[in-house]
């Protein structure tokens, strides 16, 4: 594999060299055979480095927001981090990525700097939209990723637009178009459904189903028997994947992201689960203490992916150690980059208004 946008081997040259370097030594004696680890051993153990890179920053965001650093809404992506990296393995160069507001996970997945991510966070000039833009709204042309939106629902028109851009000029990319299931309710996606098929768009949308919308268990506002089963009636194929299993999501993004490319728009939907709440402001109530430790408990997408690796042989005990510190050492340079980073002038005020045309 050329790419991990294959992308995020780009993320961090001195990250990757040291833990690539850590994983170097394959530890001894016999090991369950997992057929699912079969592929590259570097690649594999990007996964397991990516979600990591994932949890921690989305961990040191909610200290940082709880200390009044950030502002405004801030919505963690704990516990979903096998989606977005187990995508992020099945495209290529060239194809884009549009989410909602759950989005500093999506935003780490194409290789984007956690440093300029996290000085967005805080408002900071050195952010990936000069603080403008906070926590929903930063993009990066760079690495095709096309936001972070805050209307709930916004994202998938634009997606589709992207599918049809590269359509239009014979790119042969394809467009991920993430949302929730609170989203999957939107008139605005069954809209953009009926397009994709007219057109044949090369269009996957991702349904981040993490059992609530907002407060709302999927349960109580969504009829059918599936997400993914919404674009039937308009002859677009669907499936259900398990979101905690970063091999599972892989896997399922290989074929659908080919499908897409050949024959038109499908839908993946992810079942998945988020720890927090909502936003950094629900405290949550409307799910039990129990429900959520039970699910870190049985289905964590990292912890259990690092004992697979464990037990497969993939990789050591010491070799994951290695990782780990070099992944806290990226997140406390990304909160100190931001901490040290100014904010905007005032006059950015009256910037990137308008676009000449």
């Amino acid at each position: 594999m050329a790419t991990r946008t294959r992308t995020a081997s780009k993320r961090s040259a001195s990250a990757s060299s040291k833990a690539s370097g850590a994983a170097a030594t394959k530890p001894k004696g016999r090991k369950r055979r997992d057929d699912a680890l079969s592929g590259d051993r570097d690649e594999l153990i990007g996964y397991y480095r990516d979600m990591l890179l994932i949890r921690r920053f989305e961990e040191k965001a909610g200290q940082l927001y709880g200390m009044g650093l950030i502002g405004g809404f801030c919505h963690l992506y704990i516990g979903q981090e096998a989606v977005v990296v187990g995508m992020q393995a099945a495209i290529r160069e060239g194809d884009t990525v549009i989410t909602g507001y759950r989005d500093h996970g999506h935003m780490l997945a194409t290789g984007m700097d956690p440093k300029g991510v996290m000085a967005e966070l805080t408002g900071r000039r050195g952010g990936y939209s000069k603080g403008k833009g906070g926590s929903m709204h930063m993009f990066s042309r760079e690495k095709n990723f096309f936001g972070g939106h805050g209307i709930v629902g916004a994202q998938v028109p634009i997606g589709a637009g992207l599918a049809f851009a590269h359509k239009y000029n014979g790119t042969d990319n394809v467009s991920l178009t993430y949302y929730g299931d609170g989203a999957a309710n939107q008139g605005q996606v069954a809209e953009t459904m009926n397009m994709a098929a007219l057109w044949s768009l090369p269009i996957v949308f991702i349904i981040e189903n993490n059992r609530y919308g907002m407060g709302t268990s999927v349960a109580r506002a969504a009829a059918g028997e599936g997400l993914h089963k919404r674009g039937a009636g308009y002859g677009i194929p669907g499936e259900a994947v398990d979101g905690m299993d970063v091999l599972a999501v892989r896997k399922a993004g290989d074929a659908a992201v080919e499908h897409a490319r050949t024959k038109g728009p499908i839908i993946l939907e992810m079942e998945t689960y988020r720890y927090r709440g909502h936003s950094m402001s629900d405290p949550a109530k409307y799910r039990s203490r129990d429900e959520v430790n039970k699910m870190r408990a049985e289905r964590d997408p990292i912890d259990h992916y690092r004992e697979r690796l464990l037990e497969a042989g993939v990789v050591d005990e010491a070799a994951l150690k290695e990782i780990d510190g070099n992944i806290k050492q990226i997140v406390s340079e990304a909160e100190e980059f931001a901490r040290n980073s100014p904010e905007p002038d005032p006059s950015e005020l009256y910037t990137d208004v308008l676009a000449e045309a």
